[in-house]
């Protein structure tokens, strides 16, 4: 498999299977999960990233436990549209996923994901800092995801 333009991906992944949104961070990786139709983005869980091993093997984990059929990445454009290191890091690590699985990856441009949940946190949520860093991951995953999702 390879890393594929989002309508290639959008052809390749069938219904009755999940995509998986990652929010790839330094320290941890935010996962979120479609349902079968493609409609609905949830989270799922916030990886603390070790070694590419470990992270991938949890990953691999969770395409199995959960029939996904695809992996959409958010790639953390910069606001002027340029890709600068975390880009490279981001694509990296998908070419590293594909020599573990064997589905379809692309990417979605994040730009500005993190700061629209933790915003919706603060204001809308009264959440306190502590707890916002706890699942701020998975939920920007969300944002990722549901905005795939919306587009199609």
């Amino acid at each position: 498999m390879s890393i594929l333009s989002t309508t290639e991906f959008k052809q390749s992944v069938n219904q009755g299977q999940r995509i998986m949104g990652l929010d790839l961070g330094t320290k941890t990786i935010g996962v979120a999960l479609s349902d079968v139709s493609h409609m609905i983005a949830s989270p799922l869980e916030t990886v603390r990233r070790k070694k590419f091993r470990d992270d991938s093997a949890r990953l691999q984990n969770i395409t199995e436990e959960h029939e996904v059929g695809g992996i959409l990445l958010g790639l953390p454009v910069s606001m002027d549209g340029t890709e600068g290191p975390r880009c490279q890091s981001t694509r990296a690590f998908a070419d590293n996923m594909l020599g573990v699985l064997d589905i379809p990856v692309t990417f979605w441009d994040e730009r500005l994901s993190t700061s629209a949940v933790e915003r919706m946190l603060v204001n809308d949520v009264d959440m306190t800092r502590k707890r916002r860093g706890e699942v701020i991951d998975k939920l920007a995953a969300v944002y990722i995801l549901q905005g795939f999702l919306d587009a199609r």
